[in-house]
């Protein structure tokens, strides 16, 4: 087997979550121990109690209904605590006339996850709008005034919401999500909830609702997620109410998983939990645009990347690649790192071998022959590996990580240990200001958008990238604590609690770099790591339930090593899907 099979492809490690579940939630069959990555997803807090109090003694019922608040956008006038919140511009194309509030739980011993859904909402947001983000706690009367949108996340069961807040959503008309806990708490403040909206939620459920069915779509929901809980709602007046997402599965039958009336939507769990391709996370993702920008377009756009590409590549594979792409007049990325190092001798009887992309030039041949038949070079990396170690696999080039540590269990898990030894702004500027001379050298320009090796890096090069090249192309790392209070890069990152993200379209993240999406994956025949094989078929199903998502980008990567009959198998099925070819320029232009 070739050593570039080796390696644990950028994105195949479902970068949605890297944190190990709640001690409640894991699974004892798998063998995981707490600490280890279990199936590689951000967990939610385990569910307190199946069915919330109806009554509060916090919250009183009010007996007249709250006066309606302006819809027109006014004066953002937030407490220091609202105000909080940095990095939310949105991105190119988002709606400048909108802006959005993100508000989260941050009480109790889950509180760190309130920030995580925040973080990944917010996003998510940046697609449509600007945003403000910051805990529930300190929202201050009318400050939805401010926005054309809330979206609220409940995290934290029972957490004491402020009841300036529940009356602001009774009275206003803009668009409010809220997700999972705590809707009871805004049910018992309302005079008449279930006569204004015609529904009422009823108690969770824990069975088996492992399909939501969206836009005509079926999407998956992980087991993982069950013993979360799913609030049942009942729709008393159809008139008035809908479900624009239903979950199957469970015994108790069909639950809204999505429960829409007036101006108010209303999702019964956290969506950002135990995620994979093609999951109820894309429902989730359409209905936070639908708050952030409601005239989102629906364009289908598709990308394709070539990955892994350095001084060891073989010039006749990125040949025949650029060839086929050509033909087919599609515009494709090459992400290269220019400088091959291999210290340990993997696949070399043990002696090692490095070289500048300058000392290949059957390898700089070929990548100008890419560029000159529609190929933008993005950069890399320098080395695609750290030092003289295996880090987790050989040392190798394109196989290994070079800004985050990490190493296989006896599980076959790849665990992801932390920052590099080392690891500084300075460490990271000097592997960007390497690879920029290394370019030159073979005579190509610095590239204008940089993609970390497996997507991966810790939250000092996260703003190295950003400052260098404000683009990337990948699915991002994010980590707790960066973001206190909404006051994104104010804290101190937690490398022991570190979740990544997908995005289905452009966005702006919390970094403030502009990012590509790719949330359709790779093909990988061979299974890897505990991940099975990936191949054309399963990245086709996973770009049609993608269709669900408003302005969705079906966006893969590829290896050149595998030839081409996968590649034109996957772009047939993209195209058959509806999806039309771009360049990565045109999305990021928005």
């Amino acid at each position: 087997m070739r050593a570039r099979l080796l390696k644990a492809a950028a994105g195949a490690l479902l970068a949605v979550s890297l944190i190990p579940a709640p001690a409640q939630a894991v699974d004892l069959s798998l063998g995981l121990n707490l600490g280890e990555l279990a199936g590689n997803t951000l967990p939610a807090p385990p569910l307190t109690t199946t069915k919330p109090s109806a009554t509060s003694t916090r919250i009183t019922q009010r007996t007249t209904q709250p006066g309606v608040i302006t819809t027109v956008l006014g004066t953002l006038g937030l407490s220091s605590t609202a105000a909080a919140g940095t990095n939310g511009g949105g991105a190119p194309g988002a709606r400048s006339t909108q802006k959005t509030l993100v508000l989260y739980d941050s009480t109790g011993p889950w509180a760190w996850l309130g920030e995580a859904y925040a973080v990944e909402t917010a996003n998510l947001v940046s697609h449509g709008s600007p945003y403000v983000m910051h805990p529930v706690a300190g929202y201050t009367a009318g400050e939805i005034a401010g926005y054309t949108g809330v979206v609220y996340i409940g995290s934290t069961y029972d957490e004491p919401i402020p009841v300036a807040f529940l009356d602001d959503v009774l009275a206003t008309t803009k668009p409010v999500l809220w997700m999972a806990h705590n809707i009871w708490q805004l049910t018992a403040r309302a005079p008449s909830f279930q006569t204004t909206y015609g529904w009422n939620w009823v108690q969770y459920d824990t069975g088996a609702a492992t399909t939501v069915r969206y836009e005509n779509t079926d999407l998956g929901r992980s087991p993982l997620a069950t013993p979360s809980g799913l609030m049942i709602t009942s729709i008393t007046n159809p008139a008035i109410a809908s479900a624009p997402a239903v979950a199957t599965g469970s015994a108790v039958g069909p639950i809204n998983w999505a429960t829409k009336s007036k101006n108010l939507t209303y999702i019964g769990e956290i969506p950002f939990s135990y995620v994979d391709h093609g999951d109820r996370y894309l429902a989730a993702a359409d209905l936070i645009s639908k708050v952030s920008n409601p005239a989102m377009a629906d364009r289908k756009r598709a990308l394709v990347r070539i990955e892994d590409v350095g001084p060891d590549a073989d010039p006749t594979e990125l040949r025949a690649v650029a060839d086929y792409l050509y033909a087919q007049r599609i515009p494709f990325t090459i992400a290269v790192y220019p400088r091959f190092e291999n210290p340990l001798g993997a696949d070399n009887n043990g002696v090692p071998e490095s070289a500048d992309l300058a000392q290949r030039p059957k390898v700089v041949s070929a990548l100008r022959y890419m560029t000159q038949r529609g190929g933008t070079i993005l950069m890399h990396g320098y080395t695609h590996q750290f030092g003289k170690i295996a880090n987790p696999y050989d040392g190798r080039s394109g196989n290994d990580f070079e800004f985050y540590t990490a190493h296989i269990d006896a599980n076959n898990n790849v665990i992801y240990d932390g920052p590099v030894p080392g690891d500084s702004t300075s460490y990271a500027q000097g592997r960007v200001n390497s690879a920029s001379s290394a370019f030159a050298l073979a005579g190509f320009a610095r590239p204008a958008i940089f993609e970390p090796p497996h997507y991966a890096a810790s939250a000092a090069d996260y703003e190295v990238f950003q400052q260098n090249f404000g683009k990337r192309y990948d699915r991002g790392l994010y980590f707790a604590g960066y973001c206190p209070g909404g006051a994104c890069g104010t804290g101190t990152p937690q490398y022991d609690k570190i979740y990544g993200q997908y995005f289905p379209y452009l966005v702006r993240d919390i970094y403030g770099s502009v990012v590509a999406p790719e949330a359709v994956g790779n093909v990988e025949p061979e299974p890897f790591n505990n991940h099975p094989a990936r191949l054309p078929a399963d990245l086709i199903k996973t770009a049609n339930q993608l269709k669900v998502v408003d302005d969705g980008v079906a966006s893969f990567f590829y290896h050149p090593y595998l030839g081409t009959g996968y590649l034109k198998q996957t772009v047939d099925g993209l195209r058959a899907a509806g999806y039309t070819f771009v360049s990565v320029g045109t999305v990021m232009a928005g």
